[in-house]
């Protein structure tokens, strides 16, 4: 079992706890659960084919979103990122141009600087990915595309073919590293410039 308060401080007190669901889960199911958030949002937002944005959200020239999106207090979005619902962006995220953010939950004070993949992804608290960094999704390569997770030194079967990574808080991820699909980060984590993470071959 995957206690995602581990990777995430506070995270037991956010709307997304209560579904007490594991990672894979928690992002596989992640449309409905923000359709219902959708519902509870105040009028700081404007709502409009089931995107909310916050008032205070700057969003730059460009950018397109769709499915199911919400983008929170002090968020930023750089000119031409494309935002593949559903996307939870908590308080003060910052992606930058030309990024790409795919059904993932990204969590207050974390930045993706431009040029970025993040796929079926849960990012913490203060996390920076540097230009060109990916979360990779699917494993293309594989005849077998289900995606395991290496977890307490067991291996885990989330019988799921699209899963990312659960990067935890405070974590850096250099320019052009690739996580690979079910990547687990402790909390404060440092990944290289250049880097692979591949902790199931």
């Amino acid at each position: 079992m995957i206690e995602i308060e581990e990777y995430i401080d506070g995270y037991e007190k956010t709307f997304l706890k209560k579904n007490n669901l594991q990672p894979w889960e928690l992002i596989n199911d992640l449309d409905n659960i923000l359709r219902e958030c959708l519902k509870t949002l105040s009028d700081e937002y404007v709502i409009e084919n089931n995107i909310a944005i916050h008032k205070t959200a700057t969003i730059e020239q460009g950018v397109v979103m769709k499915g199911s999106i919400i983008v929170s207090k002090n968020s930023f979005i750089g000119a031409n990122a494309y935002l593949r619902g559903p996307l939870f962006l908590s308080q003060h995220v910052k992606i930058g141009p030309s990024s790409e953010i795919k059904q993932s939950i990204l969590f207050d004070n974390t930045t993706v600087a431009h040029f970025n993949y993040i796929g079926n992804s849960i990012l913490g608290k203060n996390i920076n990915f540097e230009a060109g960094s990916i979360c990779a999704n699917h494993y293309n390569e594989r005849e077998n595309k289900q995606i395991k997770i290496l977890h307490d030194s067991k291996i885990i079967e989330t019988k799921s073919d699209k899963f990312g990574s659960l990067v935890g808080d405070n974590s850096k991820i250099g320019a052009n590293a690739v996580l690979s699909p079910g990547t687990l980060l402790k909390k404060n984590s440092i990944v290289k410039r250049l880097e692979l993470v591949e902790q199931i071959k």
